[in-house]
C-alpha cells in the first residue's frame, strides 16, 4: 500500500459509514448496470421471435440453480403473456424490465456518489483544520527557512488536489472494477468462447495505458512546487509593494512572476496531454475490440451452427452482449483517467504530510506545570544561543527583579532581540536556563508562560479587522469600558473616539488606514488590555518620528508603572528611567547600571548617548 495512503486512513475513518454505503451502492450499481443489459435480451428475443417457449412453470431447486431458475421463470412469464393477452403484453413486460434496471442502476449511482461527496468534503475540512493548527503550532525558526507561500499553496491547491484526484481510488477499487467484473460475468454466461478472444486484447490495452501515465506522478509533483512558488512571489509582492514601486523594480517582479508561470503553464500542458490521452486511447482501443468482436462474434451468429442446425450464438444474445462489450469501455476510461488521478493526487498527498509531520521543536513537556502568577523574579542565567553557526548570545546572565524596569542597549546585531525571542520561548537556548520565580520556563506550559507576558514589536502587527476585534485579542472576554480603559492608558483614544465608527472602525489590511505611530499605541492598548504582569518592549518606539515617538513615549511610561519591563531599545532617550540599563556588544554585557552611573563611567554607553545626541 502507499505510504501516503496509509496516512490518509486516519482522516477516513470518522467517515467509514459513508465508505461503507459508498461501497455498497457502488456493487449494486456494478450489478444493474450489468443486469440492464443481460435484460435486453429477453426484449430482443420477444421482438425478433425467437423467445424461447417455456410451458411448465419452473421449480425452484437451490443456490446453485438460481440464475437458470430465475431465466426459466422470466420466459415461462412471457410465453404465458404471449399466449394469453398477445405478444405486445410480454414486450410491454421485458421493456418495462429493461426501465427498471437502469432506473435502478441510476439511483444507486446517485446514492454512491452522495456518500462520496459528503467523504471528500468532510476529510477537505478535517485536513485543512490539521494542517491550519499544524501551521499555527510550528515555531517561529520554521518560517525563517521556509517560503509562506508555499505553505500556503500546500493549504489551499494542495489539499484540494488531495480531495479531487486522491478519492477517485474508491471508484478504482470498488464501482467500475466491479461493473467490469460483473459485465464480464454476463459475457462469460452468454459466450465463453467469444470473451475468452476477448481478454487477449484487454492487457494489451492496459499495459499501453500504464505506459502513459508513467511520468505523470513526477511532473505532478514539479507542477504542485512551481505552484507554491508563483503564490509566494504574489505574496512577497504585496508585502513589499512599497519597496517594488520606489525602486522601480516593478519589470523585475513581472519578469519573475512571468517566468514561472510560463514554467507552471508547460508543466499543465504536458500534464493535461497525458490526462487528456486517457480517455480518447482507451476508447479506441475499445473500439479496435468491439470491431474485432463484431467479426468474430457475427460468424459465429451467421455461419457457425451446433450439430442441431441451431446458430452457436443467437442474434439477440449477440446485441446484448456487445452492449456487454460496450459496457466495459465506460468503466476501463474512468480507471484509467482515475489512475492519472490518483498519481496527481498522491504526490499532492505527500506535500501535505510533509507539512504535517514536521516534528515541532518546541512544545510542552508532558509534566509541564501552569504557573499562574509572576512572584520574584525573571532570570536569564548562563546562556548560549545561536541561530545558525555564530553565536548570538555568550555567557549571558541577567536578573530583573518583580516591578523593575530593565533596558537593554547596543548596536544592531548585539543579540537584544534575541533575549525577546527566548523569553517568550519562539526559541529555545542551546545552553542554560531562563527561570521565572526560579522555575525554568520549558518547564512550565507555554500557555501559562506567554499568558504573562506582553509584547510590542517594532514591527506593529494588527489584522485586518475592527480595533475592538484587534484589541480582544490580548483579553477576549474584556468589556467596552476596559477597552477604551486601555486605548486611554495607549495614549490612544484621542484618535480612536474620532474615527468614524470609534472602535468598531475597520483599519484595513496590517492596519494600512492608520499611521506607524496609531497603530503602535494600539499594540500598547492591546498589551495593556492583556494586563500581564511582564512586559516586553522590543524597539517599540524604533520606526517612529519624533512627535508619534513623545506620544508613544507617554503611553509606554503609563503601561510600564508597578510592572516588569524589558526594554530593548535603539533610541536612548525612552529608557533614561530605567531601573537598570544593560549595554550589550556582540552577545555580551559590557556595561551595567543606572544612566547615571553609566554616564559617569565614560564608555560605551557614554559614547552612545553622545553619537544620539548630535542625530
Amino acid at each position: 500500500m502507499d505510504e501516503n495512503l496509509k496516512k490518509i486512513i486516519p482522516f477516513i475513518k470518522p467517515y467509514k459509514f459513508h465508505v461503507v454505503w459508498n461501497v455498497i451502492y457502488n456493487i449494486l450499481y456494478a450489478l444493474f448496470s450489468t443486469l440492464s443489459f443481460v435484460a435486453l435480451i429477453p426484449m430482443l428475443d420477444v421482438l425478433f421471435s425467437s423467445a424461447q417457449k417455456v410451458l411448465v412453470k419452473p421449480t425452484y431447486t437451490g443456490i446453485t440453480e438460481i440464475t437458470k431458475y430465475g431465466k426459466d421463470y422470466l420466459y415461462y412469464y412471457i410465453t404465458t403473456l404471449s399466449q394469453e393477452n398477445g405478444k405486445q403484453y410480454a414486450l410491454l413486460l421485458v421493456v418495462g424490465l429493461v426501465i427498471s434496471t437502469f432506473l435502478f442502476k441510476n439511483i444507486f449511482n446517485y446514492l454512491a456518489s452522495n456518500h462520496l461527496m459528503i467523504l471528500k468534503n468532510g476529510i477537505l475540512r478535517d485536513l485543512r483544520n490539521t494542517m491550519y493548527s499544524k501551521i499555527i503550532d510550528l515555531p517561529v525558526s520554521y518560517y525563517s527557512e521556509k517560503r509562506k507561500g508555499d505553505i500556503m499553496a500546500r493549504m489551499l491547491g494542495d489539499i484540494g488536489e488531495v480531495q479531487n484526484s486522491f478519492f477517485s481510488i474508491l471508484e478504482l477499487i470498488v464501482k467500475e472494477p466491479m461493473t467490469i467484473l460483473f459485465t464480464i460475468g454476463a459475457m462469460f454466461y452468454i459466450s465463453v468462447k467469444l470473451t475468452l478472444f476477448v481478454f487477449i486484447f484487454i492487457p494489451i490495452s492496459g499495459y499501453i495505458i500504464s505506459k502513459i501515465g508513467k511520468s505523470l506522478k513526477a511532473k505532478s509533483e514539479r507542477s504542485q512546487a512551481e505552484g507554491g512558488f508563483l503564490i509566494s512571489i504574489v505574496e512577497e509582492s504585496l508585502s513589499g509593494l512599497k519597496v517594488v514601486k520606489s525602486y522601480n523594480t516593478e519589470t523585475l517582479f513581472k519578469k519573475k512572476f512571468d517566468d514561472s508561470a510560463t514554467r507552471l503553464q508547460r508543466l499543465a500542458n504536458s500534464i493535461g496531454r497525458k490526462n487528456n490521452l486517457a480517455s480518447p486511447f482507451s476508447e479506441f482501443l475499445g473500439i479496435v475490440v468491439i470491431a474485432v468482436l463484431l467479426w468474430y462474434g457475427g460468424n459465429m451468429v451467421l455461419v457457425e451452427q451446433l450439430p442441431n442446425g441451431k446458430a452457436v450464438l443467437e442474434g439477440g444474445q449477440f446485441i446484448a452482449y456487445m452492449g456487454l462489450a460496450y459496457n466495459i469501455l465506460t468503466p476501463a476510461k474512468a480507471i484509467s483517467k482515475a489512475t492519472y488521478a490518483v498519481k496527481s493526487g498522491m504526490s499532492a498527498a505527500q506535500r501535505v504530510f510533509e507539512v504535517l509531520e514536521v516534528e515541532n521543536s518546541i512544545t510542552d513537556k508532558p509534566d509541564a506545570i501552569e504557573k499562574k502568577s509572576f512572584d520574584s523574579a525573571l532570570s536569564i542565567e548562563k546562556i548560549n544561543f545561536k541561530y545558525e553557526d555564530e553565536n548570538v548570545l555568550k555567557n549571558f546572565s541577567l536578573e530583573v527583579p518583580k516591578g523593575k524596569t530593565v533596558a537593554l542597549v547596543g548596536q544592531s546585531g548585539s543579540g537584544k532581540s534575541t533575549i525577546a525571542n527566548l523569553l517568550t520561548r519562539f526559541y529555545d537556548v542551546n545552553e542554560g536556563n531562563v527561570k521565572i520565580d526560579g522555575i525554568n520556563i520549558k518547564d512550565m506550559t507555554m500557555k501559562s508562560l506567554r499568558h504573562m507576558i506582553g509584547l510590542v514589536t517594532q514591527d506593529s502587527i494588527l489584522f485586518n479587522d475592527t480595533i475592538k476585534n484587534n484589541l480582544l485579542i490580548g483579553k477576549p472576554e474584556a468589556t467596552d469600558e476596559e477597552i477604551i480603559e486601555a486605548l486611554k492608558v495607549a495614549n490612544a483614544y484621542e484618535f480612536v473616539k474620532d474615527l468614524p465608527n470609534g472602535v468598531d472602525t475597520n483599519i484595513g489590511d496590517a492596519g494600512g488606514k492608520l499611521s506607524g505611530g496609531q497603530k503602535q499605541r494600539l499594540s500598547i492598548a492591546r498589551a495593556v488590555l492583556k494586563n500581564p504582569p511582564i512586559m516586553i518592549l522590543d524597539e517599540a518606539t524604533s520606526a517612529l518620528d519624533t512627535e508619534s515617538e513623545k506620544l508613544v513615549q507617554v503611553a509606554l511610561e503609563n503601561m510600564m508603572q508597578n510592572r516588569t519591563s524589558i526594554v530593548i531599545a535603539h533610541r536612548l532617550s525612552t529608557i533614561q528611567k530605567a531601573d537598570t540599563i544593560v549595554v550589550m556588544k556582540k552577545g555580551e554585557i559590557v556595561e551595567q547600571g543606572t544612566h547615571a552611573e553609566l554616564l559617569a563611567l565614560n564608555g560605551t554607553y557614554s559614547n552612545l548617548v553622545t553619537l544620539q545626541s548630535f542625530e
